[in-house]
């Protein structure tokens, strides 16, 4: 019996070194999820934190659970495939919320299937569910500099901060791709990219 809830997740990384860094959008998004909707975290099988909440938009209401893997980004898929096959959740109610270098930052692409384009925390979902059939919300992050040391400056890069101007911008950048994430589930994933893919 497959589930009515959907489930969205955040990805990042847990613990003090990591929070407020690049990587971490997703955890970021959902934490805005979680206090628009009265989420409350505990502990999901030591995979992840889950919460369980509803969504009222429109005069519809839709039942979720809203996630943080612990697995560390590269293991993600773990946290992700527990928790689906433990409530049934189709790849198709799964909205993933992460981080992307290709796309500048607050900038916000809506996808579902296609290339994990580098980011560990995709595949690790793509191998974990068996298909990259689940819609994903790109928050941009920009790019590190090209060079001799790019992997290094990559990894640096998304482990880092933000800068005084897009830390005003942040707020309102998290607020945007909560915005996607309650789209998707509500008005389906072409009219969300209508409205975010274009700007």
């Amino acid at each position: 019996m497959a589930s009515d809830f959907w489930l969205i997740v955040g990805l990042g990384n847990p613990g003090k070194k990591y929070e407020d860094t690049r990587h971490n959008m997703g955890f970021m998004t959902a934490d805005v999820l979680a206090e628009r909707w009265s989420v409350a975290f505990s502990d999901h099988k030591g995979l992840a934190m889950l919460g369980k909440g509803a969504m009222s938009l429109n005069g519809r209401t839709v039942k979720f659970f809203l996630a943080k893997p612990l697995t560390y980004m590269n293991d993600s898929g773990n946290a992700v495939a527990s928790i689906s096959a433990y409530y049934q959740i189709q790849p198709d109610r799964i909205v993933v919320i992460h981080d992307d270098m290709d796309l500048e930052f607050g900038r916000i692409k809506v996808k579902a299937g296609g290339s994990a384009g580098g980011h560990n925390g995709i595949k690790s979902i793509d191998r974990s569910l068996g298909t990259p059939q689940y819609a994903r919300v790109r928050m941009g992050v920009g790019h590190a500099k090209r060079g001799a040391n790019a992997h290094d400056n990559t990894v640096n890069w998304v482990l880092g901060g933000f800068g005084p101007d897009q830390r005003k911008q942040l707020p309102e950048f998290l607020m945007d791709g909560a915005d996607a994430s309650e789209d998707i589930i509500f008005n389906g994933l072409a009219k969300t990219q209508e409205k975010f893919n274009g700007r």
